[in-house]
């Protein structure tokens, strides 16, 4: 086993090298299980648990962003056994999604990650709507997306699907598989080359454990059975974890989604809907909100048939989600800036809850 399996290359020593802050007697290590308050870390002695150290730990209690899976660290080997974590190198790529709960908090779902697999099946579970989210989060995180339809032999028309998946991620590979038959995995080979690290993402049940399992010509994740009724599935995927793959490729397994809400837009919604970004550049005016606007060129591709009023429509739900997430972000760190200007502890706001599920198409 060397470090080289897991990713490290010529970039990332070059990065460990050249940072003057490094400990005497520490080593680079990658996070290859997320278990909550502790990791896996893999170095070049093997495979451990690691900890965080007290100066870090106080630092992410200030100041949040804990490591997460893929993420290369700096760690110590402690007399007790465990490796202790001292410092998280510079991200490549992060992919994030707001954390459960009122408050604007982020979390970071995987690190250092090259192609990002979209994974939806070809049941119940297709959604356009929902995969329209799930490209904002890619395209915000730095990596590459790539959209997996899995389950192709549930369907008795893939290709259309694909097709119509195709038009709804424009520039995005959208690709039709099925384990159980075996069809479609050179497909995914050369997202998955050696070195290079790959992601899965998705809601419960749509077979991200199932591709794992296929990729690595093992069983070496959990299973379930989704319901005839709905499509949905349990949480077999419990953790975040990572494994090599007999092809030399990195691949990370996540717990299904039953929900993604957005974290910040740093360009993804203009790329997730390249077409309508596109046809804005025809509109009269540059502010133009396409709704009731004189010589909106969007409006005109929707009564042209050019562009689906669903679509629009998806894009204007999104648009004012993220802008409310946005706000209330803004708000807190004022508000907490405020708080710690008085030498007090900022109290949660009570903000109403924007539901976008409400105003998500099924």
């Amino acid at each position: 086993m060397t470090l080289e399996q897991y990713g490290w290359n010529e970039d990332w020593n070059q990065l460990w090298n050249r940072n003057g802050d490094r400990t005497e007697g520490t080593m680079p290590a990658r996070i290859v299980g997320d278990f909550g308050s502790r990791y896996r870390v893999v170095t070049e002695e093997g495979e451990g648990w690691g900890e965080l150290s007290g100066k870090l730990r106080h630092s992410l209690e200030t100041f949040g962003d804990y490591p997460a899976i893929g993420d290369w660290t700096e760690v110590r080997k402690s007399e007790a056994g465990p490796y202790i974590l001292q410092r998280v190198l510079e991200r490549r790529s992060q992919i994030s999604r707001k954390a459960a709960g009122s408050q604007p908090r982020e979390q970071i779902v995987a690190a250092n990650v090259d192609t990002l697999f979209l994974v939806s099946a070809l049941n119940d579970d297709y959604n356009i709507r929902r995969m329209e989210r799930y490209l904002i989060m890619a395209w915000n995180s730095g990596a590459s997306p790539v959209i997996v339809l899995t389950k192709a032999d549930l369907c008795d028309d893939p290709e259309s699907r694909l097709r119509e998946m195709e038009l709804a991620a424009p520039g995005v590979p959208v690709l039709a598989v099925s384990a159980v038959k075996d069809r479609g995995r050179a497909k995914l080979m050369p997202y998955i080359g050696e070195g290079r690290t790959a992601t899965l993402t998705g809601s419960s049940g749509c077979g991200k454990s199932t591709l794992v399992n296929w990729l690595s010509g093992e069983e070496v994740q959990l299973t379930g059975a989704v319901r005839e009724d709905d499509s949905r599935g349990r949480h077999t995927t419990t953790r975040r974890e990572l494994f090599v793959l007999p092809d030399g490729g990195i691949i990370i397994d996540t717990p299904g989604m039953r929900e993604l809400q957005l974290w910040e837009d740093e360009g993804g919604l203009d790329l997730a809907f390249a077409d309508i970004a596109q046809l804005s550049a025809g509109c009269r005016f540059a502010d133009c909100r396409h709704e009731r606007e004189e010589g909106c060129a969007v409006r005109e591709a929707v009564e042209s048939g050019e562009l689906a009023e669903k679509r629009l429509r998806s894009y204007h739900k999104t648009q004012r989600e993220l802008q409310f997430q946005a706000t209330k972000e803004s708000r807190l760190k004022r508000k907490g800036a405020a708080a710690a200007a008085a030498g007090t502890k900022g109290s949660g706001s009570r903000a109403r809850k924007y539901d976008w599920r409400a105003e998500m198409d099924e």
